[in-house]
């Protein structure tokens, strides 16, 4: 039974797909090819209305194919047309899921920060490039150390998505640790927290800095699986029984906006102590949503 459940969901899924990617591509290059710019803008609500509408489909086959709880806490007060910076902790690709569940169409479409690998995503990898999706090189420690050059090249990257995300709605999300949450993860980096890893904070400086007096807020998401990180598997086999969310709107601190984290070792320790306050907090909310029962 399970083998053709699966089946019948990548079916679905892949059709979905293909139904929405191919005309979100068709508009994507008629935005290219306008030769007026407020013709080019006018072609952004139809590209997020196809993307909207692929993750409504998504959200219906999570209804009718899965028995999973899906609690949430915090969806008050929130814009469809607002301007947000959207921070989680990371745990499983189903967190993704979540996050499209619980805030499509409630505010404006999730951005997400990718590896530059996954432009070559079939139909995927196009429509996340169409729908300004910023690419970045996530380079590391090593490869910096031999080309110094590097470092600069994903600022640069986020102020150039930045500066178009400040024309439209928009929530910029940012998964804050950098990486999925493991327990040998954890041990390497001594993290200080029970359920996270260390924050990087150059990320969240960054777009506060490009989107300045842009951002509205900040969306604090905390999402939790009291049966165990799950993969993406398990929620199509309908092996996950309960995900619990918090959310928690937080204003953005007027001296944290405008400064230079790169270059200015005292405001750079100043951001760090502020995210490392809310990810000690986070981590609390974390313990408190994994407690068994009702929340």
């Amino acid at each position: 039974m399970l083998p053709f459940r699966l089946a019948l969901l990548a079916l679905l899924i892949a059709t979905s797909t293909v139904v929405h990617v191919v005309p979100l591509l068709l508009v994507a290059l008629l935005k290219v090819l306008l030769p007026v710019p407020r013709l080019r803008v006018a072609c952004n609500p139809l590209l997020t209305g196809l993307a909207e509408s692929w993750i409504g489909v998504n959200n219906l086959l999570w209804d009718v194919f899965t028995r999973t709880r899906l609690t949430v806490e915090g969806t008050a007060d929130l814009h469809a047309d607002g301007h947000y910076l959207v921070l989680a902790n990371h745990q499983s690709w189903v967190d993704i899921l979540v996050l499209q569940k619980v805030f499509n169409r409630r505010i404006p479409l999730l951005r997400f920060f990718l590896k530059r690998q996954l432009f070559w995503v079939p139909l995927l990898g196009m429509a996340w490039w169409a729908l300004d999706f910023p690419f970045m090189g996530r380079y590391t420690p090593k490869q910096i150390a031999r080309n110094p050059a590097l470092a600069g090249r994903d600022i640069a990257a986020t102020r150039r998505a930045c500066a178009k995300f400040r024309a439209i709605p928009v929530a910029v999300m940012n998964f804050v640790e950098g990486t999925r949450f493991t327990a040998g993860k954890h041990a390497t980096q001594a993290s200080p927290y029970r359920h996270l890893l260390k924050p990087k904070s150059g990320g969240v400086a960054f777009v506060l800095d490009a989107m300045g007096e842009g951002l509205h807020g900040i969306l604090d998401v905390t999402i939790a699986y009291p049966a165990g990180s799950p993969s993406l598997l398990d929620l199509l086999a309908n092996r996950i029984p309960e995900v619990r969310v918090r959310i928690r709107q937080r204003p953005i601190p007027a001296e944290l906006a405008g400064g230079d984290y790169q270059n200015d070792r005292e405001f750079r320790v100043r951001f760090q102590q502020w995210m490392n306050g809310l990810w000690r907090e986070k981590d609390d909310d974390l313990a408190a949503l994994l407690v068994a029962g009702d929340v």
